[in-house]
C-alpha cells in the first residue's frame, strides 16, 4: 500500500496518505508471519490440500485487509460494501458500488485499480516469485491459482514460470501506458486504465467508464490490449524464443480470435441494421470494444450496451460464460472448456451413428485424457449448478430474473457489469449486506476456479485421513 500513500502524497491528499501508511502495518505482519513460517517446514511437506487452503484463505483475507483504505477514509463506510469492492479488485471482476467516483481522493482510486493489476495474475504467484523458499511446494500453490486446464509450460520451475510471466505482464503494462499518454490521457489516467485492462479487471475513474474520454483512438487501443491479455500468457514465451508464429498454431488462441471476429462482425451488422449508429467504423468500433470487454472479461464500457438489440445482448451474455483463454488474466469458463465440451457432444452424436468406432477426443496434436475431460465436464457441471442456486438466491432480493441472473453471471465469471439493474450504467450498490457477501464470494470461486473454494467446505477435506 506504499505506492498509493505516495500517489496521496504527490497530490497532497494527507488524510488518506497516513491511512495508507497505517493500513500497510498489518500487510508487512502478515508478510514477515508468512516469511518466518516458511522456512520452519520442507517444500515436500506442503501438500496439494495446504496449497488450495493458503490460495483459498488468502483471497479471502487479502481483501479484507485490502478493504481498510476504503473504510478508514470514509470512501466506502460500510465494511460490506468495501469488502464487496476489495473482492472485485483483486478478482479482477470490476463490478462496483460506487455511484460518484469522480469524488473520491486520488490516491483511494489508484488503489481501486491497483487490486486489478496485483491480482491480474494472482496475488499468490506474485507471492510464489518473490519467495523461492516454497520451492517444490509453490507449484501446488500455482496449481491451485492458475486458471483453466492449462496445456502449456512456460519452464520447469514455478519461480521462472512467474517470473516470465510477469516480465510479459510489465511489457504490456508500460506499453499500453505508452499509447495511452500519447493518446492525450494523463499519466494517472493511463496508468489506472492500463490496470484495469492488462489485469481484465474494468474498473475506471469515470463513471461513464472509457465513453468518459469519448476517443475512437483510447477504444481501440484499450479493445487491442484487452484482446491480448485475454490469451494464454504461455503462448508469448514464442516471442522470447523467437517463434512467434507457434502462437498462431494454438488451437484455444484461433477459436478466440474467431470467436471475437465472428460475435463483432455480427453486432456490427446487427448495429448498423437497427441504426444504431450512422456510419460503418463507428458502429465496428463499438461492437469490437463491447465484445473484447465481454470476452476478456474486463467490463469496460464505452456506451449503454444494455439499449442495444436483444441479439446483440444475447451475444454478450453467451461471451460471459465462455470468457477469456486458459493461462489469461480473464474469467468464465475459458474457451480451452468450451472446445472439449463441443468435441465431447459432437463425439458423443459421432458414438451413436457408429457405435464401435474409436474416436478420441483430440485438440491439435494432443489427445484428452479421460481424467481431464472429467475433470471439465466437473467443472462445467458445477458452474452451472452454482449460478442456478446463487441465482435463486439474488432473486429474494425482489429483482428480475434478467438481473439476478446477469449478477450472478457477472460476478461468478469475474465480468463486471451484467443486465438491467446491474447493467454498465448501472452499478450493485441497491443490494443487501448479504447479497453483497454472497456476490463477493462467487468472484473469489469464480477467479479461483469454483474447486479451490467449495473444497474448503467439504468435511472430506478437513478430515487429514483421507
Amino acid at each position: 500500500m506504499l505506492l498509493p500513500a505516495a500517489v496521496s502524497a504527490v497530490y497532497k491528499e494527507w488524510d488518506v496518505f497516513r491511512i495508507f501508511l497505517l493500513c500497510s502495518l498489518p500487510v508487512i505482519l502478515v508478510g514477515q508471519i508468512v516469511l518466518r513460517a516458511i522456512p520452519s517446514q520442507k517444500s515436500e511437506d506442503l501438500r496439494m490440500r495446504d496449497g488450495f487452503f493458503i490460495v483459498g484463505v488468502s483471497w479471502l483475507a487479502m481483501s479484507l485487509i485490502g478493504a481498510l483504505p476504503f473504510v478508514l477514509s470514509g470512501a466506502i463506510p460500510s465494511l460490506a460494501d468495501a469488502y464487496f469492492e476489495t473482492a472485485s479488485g483483486f478478482t479482477t471482476t470490476g463490478s462496483t458500488i460506487l455511484t460518484e467516483i469522480e469524488h473520491l481522493p486520488r490516491g483511494i482510486l489508484f488503489w481501486r485499480s491497483f487490486t486489478h493489476w496485483l491480482g491480474g495474475m494472482g496475488v499468490l504467484v506474485l507471492t510464489i516469485a518473490i519467495l523461492p523458499k516454497l520451492g517444490i511446494g509453490g507449484q501446488k500453490i500455482m496449481r491451485a491459482e492458475t486458471t483453466g486446464p492449462t496445456m502449456d509450460k512456460i519452464s520447469f520451475t514455478v519461480n521462472d514460470t512467474a517470473k516470465t510471466l510477469y516480465k510479459i505482464y510489465l511489457v504490456f503494462t508500460l506499453l499500453e501506458t505508452l499509447f495511452l499518454c500519447l493518446g492525450g490521457l494523463s499519466l494517472y489516467d493511463a496508468l489506472l486504465h492500463t490496470f484495469g485492462t492488462v489485469g481484465t479487471g474494468g474498473f475506471s475513474s469515470y463513471n461513464a467508464s472509457i465513453g468518459a474520454f469519448n476517443s475512437g483512438y483510447v477504444d481501440w487501443v484499450i479493445g487491442f490490449f484487452m484482446m491480448m491479455c485475454g490469451v494464454n500468457f504461455s503462448l508469448y514465451s514464442n516471442v522470447y524464443k523467437k517463434t512467434p508464429w507457434k502462437i498462431f498454431k494454438d488451437v484455444e488462441f484461433r477459436v478466440y480470435v474467431g470467436i471475437i471476429c465472428g460475435s463483432t462482425a455480427f453486432i456490427t451488422a446487427m448495429l448498423l441494421i437497427h441504426r444504431f449508429y450512422g456510419t460503418f467504423l463507428e458502429a465496428l468500433r463499438y461492437a469490437f470494444f463491447q465484445v473484447s470487454s465481454i470476452m476478456t472479461t474486463t467490463g469496460y464500457g464505452t456506451t449503454d450496451f444494455d439499449l442495444w438489440p436483444l441479439p446483440c445482448r444475447f451475444v454478450l451474455f453467451m461471451l460471459m460464460l465462455v470468457g477469456g483463454c486458459a493461462g489469461s488474466t480473464g474469467g468464465g469458463m475459458k474457451v480451452i472448456r468450451a472446445i472439449l465440451i463441443y468435441k465431447l457432444v459432437r463425439r458423443g452424436v459421432f458414438r451413436k451413428l457408429h457405435p464401435r468406432a474409436v474416436s478420441p477426443i483430440k485438440v491439435g496434436d494432443t489427445t484428452i485424457s479421460a481424467e481431464t475431460m472429467s475433470g471439465v465436464t466437473g467443472f462445467v457441471i458445477l458452474f452451472l449448478f452454482t449460478t442456478v442456486i446463487s441465482t435463486a438466491l439474488i432473486s429474494l432480493e425482489g429483482v428480475s430474473l434478467t438481473t439476478a441472473l446477469s449478477s450472478v453471471v457477472a460476478c461468478l465469471s469475474n465480468i463486471g457489469p451484467g443486465f438491467e439493474a446491474v447493467g454498465p450504467t448501472q452499478n450493485f450498490a441497491f443490494y443487501s449486506a448479504p447479497a453483497k457477501l454472497l456476490l463477493s464470494v462467487l468472484m473469489i470461486a469464480g477467479r479461483l476456479e469454483l474447486f479451490t473454494i467449495l473444497l474448503l467446505f467439504t468435511p472430506v477435506y478437513w478430515n487429514r485421513k483421507k
